[in-house]
């Protein structure tokens, strides 16, 4: 039997959005999937499309919570599947066979993550860039930035019992720190060349660039994956970087 497949959706007033990320899960014709939204207790339409989709959706529940990581925890907590991947209110995967073409030929017992590529979109639905395929898989370059963005990304459940739940602390990059927990011993990742999902431009890190790279470094720094100084380096190099593309935007316009 296929791996079951646990797509985890959290969404706070997203009636916006939120029927195409549920059309573009329910539609997958992969076999084996749970699919579970995770609602903060919206005050919009979110419940009404919720609720037209209900007998499509495996479970859901809506209340308060304490952020997307909470949200997350939730989520991983009714679970079953035997590897889960997060989908954002406006994300959602590209087309019906994303979660069928990336699972053929994964070994359950040696694919611990599996990794597919990603189409960031802006807000009127065109494509900003593609994340690159990269065949072989360094976990060196988690060091400079999260190389495996979470809609692409499917996490087999033993992770999540080794590791624990995300950190509720974490305001936008609770998923890149979930993996550095394991950087000394990173497990094996397999690769696909398939566009697997959407990220939309309009979560909460959008225009947050220099607070995200802040949270990296402390994140970094918390689970001690370099030396200090190293750390220290590739800080000052990645806030350089960003400086100068933003100079280079502002007197490009």
């Amino acid at each position: 039997m296929k791996p079951l497949i646990s797509v985890i959706t959290a969404v706070y007033n997203g009636e916006k959005y939120l029927e195409q990320t549920i059309k573009s899960v329910i539609n997958q014709t992969y076999p084996n999937i749970e699919f579970i939204i995770i609602d903060g207790g919206s005050t919009d339409g979110t419940l009404d499309i919720i609720n037209k989709y209900k007998n499509k959706i495996s479970k859901w529940i809506s209340e308060p919570d304490k952020g997307i990581s909470d949200a997350f925890n939730k989520g991983i907590e009714l679970a079953n599947g035997d590897y889960i991947n997060f989908q954002g209110d406006g994300d959602g995967f590209c087309y019906s066979e994303s979660i069928n073409d990336l699972f053929k030929d994964i070994n359950t017992n040696e694919d611990i993550i599996v990794s597919g590529r990603i189409n960031r979109m802006s807000i009127d639905n065109e494509i900003l860039y593609t994340s690159p395929y990269v065949s072989d898989f360094n976990k060196h370059s988690l060091l400079f930035k999260m190389s495996l963005p979470h809609q692409g990304l499917f996490v087999h459940r033993i992770f999540f019992e080794q590791y624990g739940l995300f950190d509720i602390n974490n305001t936008y990059c609770m998923d890149y720190e979930h993996l550095l927990r394991a950087y000394k011993n990173f497990p094996h990742v397999k690769t696909k060349n398939i566009i697997v999902a959407n990220w939309r431009a309009d979560g909460i890190g959008n225009n947050k660039t220099l607070e995200i790279l802040n949270e990296y470094n402390l994140i970094k720094i918390k689970n001690k994956v370099a030396h200090p100084v190293i750390l220290k380096i590739i800080n000052y190099w990645t806030l350089f970087k960003h400086c100068l593309k933003k100079i280079l935007f502002l007197n490009g316009q």
